[in-house]
């Protein structure tokens, strides 16, 4: 019997890019972290943003779900890219990130700016951003699963993800 070929393609500079320009789109995403008190799986849908450096990076309420079981156990899961208007969902390019959560100490000077940048493409966030239980977090990405649309899916690994 011959063994099923892998749909996995071979990862090239247009998976790259594709994955980079999600990446640097992504306003909000769907956030998967582990439950401390139960381990299953939870999912909750989360604002994103460039950091101070780039890279991909959350404001989040030290009272919320998800907050607390970073606290826990810094992995995570994301899923970035967003169905067009037309046609099909699944055949719209999406990203899924393996990913470490790092909260930002409060003393950190990359603070402010990534306070003005997170302004900029989040306005609303004004209303809470100074509340004393916000956060910023940085997600170091570890590797991706890239489905580019229908046969085009890619493996990344962290060098793949890596800032250019």
């Amino acid at each position: 019997m011959v063994p099923p070929q892998s749909p996995i393609r071979t990862t090239d500079d247009e998976a790259r890019q594709l994955a980079h320009d999600l990446i640097s789109a992504a306003r909000h995403g769907s956030l998967a972290v582990i439950d401390p008190e139960t381990g299953f799986p939870s999912v909750s849908r989360i604002a994103l943003g460039p950091g101070p450096e780039g890279g991909l990076w959350a404001l989040l309420s030290g009272l919320s779900a998800h907050s607390r079981a970073l606290r826990h156990d810094t992995r995570a899961g994301l899923l970035l890219g967003e169905p067009g208007t037309k046609g099909d969902p699944l055949t719209h390019p999406r990203l899924s990130l393996q990913a470490e959560a790092h909260a930002l100490p409060p003393d950190d000077p990359r603070g402010a700016v990534a306070r003005d940048r997170w302004l900029a493409d989040h306005p609303k966030a004004r209303l809470y951003i100074d509340l004393p239980d916000f956060f910023f977090v940085e997600f170091r990405l570890l590797s991706g699963l890239l489905n580019g649309g229908f046969a085009r899916a890619y493996r990344l690994s962290a060098e793949d993800l890596a800032q250019k």
